[in-house]
């Protein structure tokens, strides 16, 4: 079977990599659109318009499944594409709940981009699962095009890792694929005082349900 991953810049690789070694008895297609990059500081609207046209595509080429490895896409428009995909779609969002769940000092950090952080499905998930949680939103604005540009700037990582963890945070979340490179990064400079999660695993997971049920 052929399975699509789609994502704006190299932060998706990771996550097509890691989907190749869950299930290597399928092919992966992977699709970037980094002459557009960043995605995160575009409108819906403006995404709409670039990922769209994409996607059909790859459905297409044969993809039976496609998998958004882009946290600012799904929790802007996974809805809008799923009426105009005709394959299904597995999008990735920010792990609030889980880190809501695993928090002890009822403190977590999401890194993220604007528009994600902006969005209302990502409002919407601080609402279900963060009502009692303190929630802090590091500035990680120039981060993707670090990671796409393999121009990490350890420093500034440095500054926001360690804001969090002074604001008492002991979850931080990954909440953009590109942010997938610099996880071990981001683990050291935690120097064991915060759980580090992405939500590779449970992508791939639901990705082997919908496959199960596919006719």
């Amino acid at each position: 079977m052929r399975i699509g991953v789609f994502d704006s810049g190299v932060g998706g690789l990771s996550v097509a990599n890691a989907i190749q070694k869950a299930v290597t008895e399928h092919e992966i297609v992977f699709r970037e659109d980094k002459e557009n990059l960043p995605y995160g500081s575009k409108t819906p609207q403006e995404l709409l318009t670039l990922v769209c046209p994409i996607l059909e595509d790859m459905a297409k080429d044969g993809c039976r499944v496609i998998v958004i490895a882009c946290n600012t896409v799904t929790t802007t428009l996974i809805e809008e594409l799923r009426e105009v995909i005709k394959v299904p779609l597995i999008g990735m969002e920010p792990m609030v709940k889980p880190a809501a769940e695993h928090t002890k000092t009822g403190i977590i950090a999401i890194f993220a981009t604007p528009t994600t952080l902006g969005s209302k499905r990502y409002a919407w998930l601080k609402q279900e699962y963060a009502s009692g949680i303190r929630v802090i939103e590091p500035d990680c604005s120039t981060w993707a095009m670090m990671v796409q540009r393999n121009d990490v700037d350890e420093a500034q990582i440095k500054t926001n890792v360690d804001s969090a963890l002074e604001a008492g945070a002991d979850v931080i979340v990954l909440g953009c694929t590109h942010y997938h490179w610099i996880e071990e990064l981001v683990r050291g400079l935690t120097e064991g005082r915060a759980l580090v999660i992405q939500p590779e695993q449970p992508v791939i997971e639901q990705l082997k349900r919908v496959i199960e049920i596919l006719p």
